[in-house]
């Protein structure tokens, strides 16, 4: 029987989650880390009751399961010490307790380094400040000041490379562990192996990416859509809008598993895609949210075309309560 570590990570498996993760590995040396998901973060806490420390980065809680997990974490703080570290917006139902660290104004990277400071060599911050710009959130105080530190040009070369290699890398979990692993030492990403040629390889398939979506978005009134684009999810989204020229863009992979769409959405406008999908996606039996400008979906293959309607409905009228509030007017 392999014997575990004391202490459990479990974090998001995008930039911002690899550096949560990183920066509690620093701080946690001798720990096992795990790539979750909020779909998923209730399942993988079956492996936690071994654990003495139970850390969990960056993963959002879902409306629909937000109370189920509540319960099984309130149970793990028996006989664990456990630290929930997350800047999604929280459900309506929010949990007021010690043991969540909550902040929607900064990135999950900030937010760690800040719970964790104590265990932290202060060069850590170079790593949140990776995941800052992975998840826009660079412009904070915090990551401001402490970007001073170092070259700012520096910092967006090795953290576009992290980025770029991590989108690349996709679900392969054991790459981005073996990655996270030097991170959380502060090895700069451009020194890790193979993490140059994952970067190059996905620049090129974005760009390939970027000029395909341009002959397959699909536009509705407020929002430019694209399905199975056989690529980045976020970075469709982001091409989705751009080719339709729309505000807000979609972007839907078919999960023959699942038997349903799991979607990332990006927003130039003013409208909450939180707010839209944890009010719209529960209607056609599925989940959704995550922050205002940036959020996913999981929506069952049978309500996929009426989800769509229904949601442009929504961005629409959002749109027109946006422009009547600013105009002065009820």
């Amino acid at each position: 029987m392999v014997k575990r570590n004391e202490t459990l990570i479990l974090t998001h498996g995008d930039s911002d989650g690899v550096c949560s993760g990183a920066i509690a590995k620093s701080a946690y040396p001798n720990s096992d880390i795990y790539f979750t998901s909020p779909v998923g973060v209730f399942d993988d806490l079956r492996m936690t009751d071994s654990y003495k420390n139970i850390i969990i980065c960056d993963i959002a809680v879902d409306e629909k399961s937000c109370m189920r997990l509540y319960e099984r974490l309130e149970e793990l703080v028996e006989h664990s010490d456990l630290m929930y570290i997350d800047h999604h917006p929280l459900p309506r139902k929010c949990w007021d307790v010690d043991w969540l660290h909550h902040d929607t104004s900064v990135c999950a990277s900030e937010l760690t380094y800040k719970a964790l400071e104590g265990r932290l060599h202060k060069d850590m911050r170079r790593v949140a400040i990776y995941g800052a710009i992975g998840d826009y959130y660079d412009n904070t105080p915090s990551i401001k000041e402490w970007t001073l530190d170092w070259d700012k040009r520096s910092l967006f070369f090795q953290a576009g490379t992290l980025i770029q290699a991590l989108i690349f890398a996709g679900r392969d979990y054991d790459f981005k562990r073996k990655l996270l692993l030097p991170l959380s030492r502060d090895t700069i990403p451009s020194e890790i192996p193979d993490i140059l040629n994952f970067a190059r390889l996905g620049s090129k398939l974005e760009e390939n990416l970027r000029l395909r979506i341009r002959k397959q978005v699909k536009v509705l009134d407020s929002l430019a859509y694209v399905v199975d684009p056989k690529g980045y999810m976020s970075k469709s989204a982001i091409y989705a809008a751009a080719s339709g020229m729309r505000g807000v863009g979609l972007a839907a992979e078919y999960r023959h598993r699942k038997h349903a769409y799991d979607m990332s959405l990006r927003s130039r406008d003013t409208v909450d895609l939180n707010m839209i999908l944890r009010e719209v996606a529960p209607k056609y039996g599925g989940t959704g949210g995550g922050h205002a400008s940036a959020a996913g979906a999981r929506i069952p293959r049978e309500s996929f075309e009426d989800f769509i309607r229904e949601l442009d409905k929504t961005i629409s009228r959002e749109k027109h309560k946006t422009r009547l509030i600013e105009n002065g007017e009820k």
